[in-house]
């Protein structure tokens, strides 16, 4: 579980998303970001048991940093209002690999995992194996387990081509899930669940679930 401390400090940044706030409350941030840790470690000593490419993972080296890069950005708040851990087993920098997520923002928390926006060479392999092994890739997302959890991978058009890629024909079986530029499942975490002692457990199983496709992916980009 998460402390009631850590929401809150989340949801006062968010009303007061400048330097000199942050700097009168910065106990508060690394209390809230060493509650966070304490919950990332605990589901990767959990997880990993099932796992084990996630097994050695320190929470610290999963978890995004609080500052926000402005330079080239609209919006010039200087911190973000999560706490974001990219549980890969080359941790949050690992990018062309598949991993899990958690994402802690009052009214908007969700984990779940996958790969996001592959570098190109990286996006062709994991198509050539949907491709090549197509029947085991749909059972994996029809299985109980992972269909009980997640309503599927996110289509969201910023992850969806409008027509199949090349090297592909257009009527290939497969052609659903070619068109898609990132392979991520999510589900939603309510706000009741961030201060119950079921947290962990929760957050585990959603990770259980998922890790068939992780591993589907990763074969793939291997």
């Amino acid at each position: 579980m998460l402390q009631t401390a850590t929401i809150n400090f989340l949801k006062e940044l968010k009303k007061n998303n400048n330097k000199p706030w942050f700097d009168l409350n910065r106990k508060k941030y690394e209390s809230a970001k060493a509650d966070f840790a304490a919950f990332i470690q605990q589901v990767i000593d959990r997880h990993g048991k099932k796992d084990t490419g996630i097994s050695a993972l320190l929470a610290k080296d999963c978890m995004f940093r609080i500052n926000r890069d402005t330079r080239f950005a609209k919006d010039k708040t200087p911190y973000k209002t999560n706490f974001g851990a990219s549980i890969n087993k080359g941790g949050k920098k690992a990018w062309n690999t598949a991993g899990y997520y958690f994402h802690l923002e009052p009214g908007s928390c969700f984990t779940g995992g996958g790969i996001y926006m592959p570098e190109p060479d990286i996006l062709k392999k994991i198509r050539q194996e949907i491709d090549y092994n197509l029947p085991a890739f749909k059972k994996i997302l029809s299985s109980k387990k992972f269909s009980g959890v997640y309503k599927g991978l996110n289509k969201n058009p910023e992850y969806l081509l409008s027509r199949v890629p090349k090297g592909f024909e257009a009527d290939n079986p497969a052609a659903e899930y070619l068109k898609l530029k990132s392979y991520i499942a999510m589900v939603p975490v309510s706000n009741a669940d961030l201060t119950s002692k079921d947290l962990v457990k929760k957050t585990v199983a959603a990770f259980e679930a998922l890790q068939p496709l992780i591993e589907f992916i990763n074969q793939g980009v291997e």
